[in-house]
């Protein structure tokens, strides 16, 4: 089983690809883990908001296999804590062997269409975070969720 992270445009901020590329590597010792960027849409600043969901939308769909178990990051999206969220990962992991693809959409959300293929949505709080922001602290809360499974010292409770 493997976990990806496709998320629609770069990574901005120098010290937010730090944290991220530390938590990678960090990753890398309990699970395999792809970190995949969309290039942005160019030539976005002449689309409706719309447009640019349905366009961004396609650019997601075509990265996701059938056989993906994929989960968007959604304010709507089901709410944990951090032991609840790791228990969760570790039921949904031992009883499948589907793939796992984690999806942080761009400025405006989700298309229509990615809601439809996606099998559940997570919500990592019901504050609104900017989707720079958004990716290093999913990275952060997917390493603690290992530590956690593992009984490791990182999370304190």
């Amino acid at each position: 089983m493997k976990l990806k992270l496709l998320l629609v445009g770069k990574t901005v901020e120098s010290y937010l690809k730090k944290g991220i590329s530390d938590y990678q590597e960090r990753l890398k010792h309990y699970v395999s883990f792809e970190l995949v960027e969309i290039p942005e849409l160019k030539q976005a600043s002449a689309l409706t908001r719309n447009q640019i969901k349905l366009r961004e939308g396609e650019l997601i769909l075509k990265q996701l296999r059938d056989s993906d178990d994929v989960i968007l990051l959604d304010e709507h999206g089901a709410r944990f804590t951090s032991v609840a969220w790791a228990k969760h990962l570790e039921q949904k992991m031992s009883h499948s062997s589907r793939d796992i693809v984690f999806v942080i959409g761009g400025s405006y959300g989700f298309s229509q269409a990615v809601y439809d293929r996606s099998d559940s949505m997570l919500s990592l709080s019901d504050m609104t975070f900017s989707h720079q922001l958004v990716r290093l602290l999913f990275v952060e809360q997917l390493y603690r969720a290992f530590t956690i499974i593992k009984g490791e010292p990182y999370h304190h409770e």
